[in-house]
């Protein structure tokens, strides 16, 4: 059987392949215009676990390769180490060391001596959470609390404004985690990370490209109060469904001031049980906090009617491909996903579950908040209605 040639990139294709990584294409796409097989990138890609590595410097006090070609003309021509020294303002200790590393008198190439130099220089670099055991055991309890670790990182700077020992980036966590050589988190904790990956990605704009149903009379977003739109007061609301296997759904609606979850049990996607469900919901509230409600363009909510006249709540619905005039319920319904994965039956769990859940997102940190708490900020908004 003949053997596979191995295949090697040079540093531009390299380069080329991060660019490429980071402007969101996928390793597939990547692969394709190096007219190679898939494995092949994801071997560059995953060994750093999808961080780009820094580019490489030498450092001034090092050899330069014309120093070393200085060093190996001067031993062609007999000259002695001190006199080549001199002539390159080095240390005769320094050339001295260069020459006898380097195959001596005799087998001395400054080609040669110059790749070994920058091998032997490829060091890892130390993690900084490396030798900090206070710091490494209060991000490992946060991460098995499903914390993020940008929530974990802005949540150190607020508990510990003073202390530098406990100031950390989220994208230090995030290596420390991807890359295992560094040996600091253990492997576990990526379980307890939002999506479930073995690399960093990079972000990446997507559409849901489902088809719309028709709303009988539907006011667009277009119509909503401006105060909804600046989230300057509380009481504005986004809703959706997220779907899982058997025809399962779970109701999700997040407060656009505070961002504050609530989740309801739905058996069925028709527009009566899902407006009943938004009804039973609304009325745990008081009326100054729900005042309106913004869905995408999905049939359930045909009864919106009936939803309004029952709870005195104004219902928009918004332009057809466009997520992100949700985005705050988009981006809740990538966080549930940790907890109700797709193609998994939503209908086991049940309101005390899904009441778990909520609590668990309110209570946690938010960087938009400014690391309060939902929790803490729709408790403040309660009390001043009173």
């Amino acid at each position: 059987m003949k053997q596979r040639t191995r295949i090697y990139y040079s540093e531009a294709d390299k380069v080329e392949m991060w660019n490429r990584w980071q402007a969101g294409e996928s390793m597939h796409d990547i692969a394709r215009s190096f007219g190679r097989h898939h494995p092949s990138i994801s071997r560059i890609l995953t060994e750093n676990g999808g961080f780009r590595p820094p580019p490489r410097v030498r450092s001034p006090r090092c050899l330069s390769l014309e120093e070393r070609e200085t060093i190996s003309r001067g031993l062609a021509c007999g000259s002695s180490l001190r006199s080549i020294a001199t002539e390159l303002g080095r240390s005769p200790s320094s050339v001295s060391r260069e020459v006898q590393r380097n195959g001596g008198r005799a087998g001395y190439r400054a080609n040669r001596a110059d790749e070994a130099a920058w091998a032997r220089a490829k060091r890892p670099k130390p993690c900084k959470l490396q030798g900090k055991p206070r710091l490494i055991r209060a991000i490992s309890a946060k991460l098995e609390q499903q914390w993020s670790p940008e929530q974990i990182a802005g949540w150190l700077r607020r508990e510990y404004p003073g202390n530098e020992y406990f100031h950390v980036s989220h994208e230090t966590i995030y290596k420390s985690l991807f890359i295992q050589a560094r040996g600091v988190l253990k492997k576990e904790l990526m379980s307890h990370l939002r999506r479930e990956r073995t690399i960093r990605r990079p972000r990446r704009n997507t559409l849901k490209n489902k088809g719309l149903g028709q709303i009988p009379d539907a006011a667009t977003i277009r119509e909503r109060p401006a105060s909804a739109e600046d989230r300057a007061v509380p009481g504005h609301w986004e809703g959706d469904l997220i779907a899982g296997s058997n025809g399962s759904h779970i109701a999700t609606l997040v407060e656009r001031h505070t961002r504050y979850v609530m989740l309801a049990k739905v058996p069925s996607k028709d527009t009566e049980t899902v407006v009943d469900a938004l009804i039973k919901q609304a009325r745990k509230l008081p009326a100054d906090l729900y005042k309106t409600l913004t869905w995408d363009r999905g049939t359930e909510m045909k009864g919106h009617k009936k939803f309004s006249l029952a709870t005195d709540i104004k219902v928009y619905f918004c332009d057809p491909k466009s997520p992100w005039q949700r985005g705050s319920n988009e981006n809740t319904n990538g966080l549930l996903r940790q907890y109700f994965p797709k193609g998994t039956d939503l209908s086991v769990h049940s309101q005390a579950e899904l009441n778990r859940v909520a609590r668990q997102l309110n209570t946690r940190p938010r960087k938009t908040l400014d690391y309060e708490t939902p929790a803490a900020r729709f408790e403040a908004c309660v009390a001043s209605t009173v």
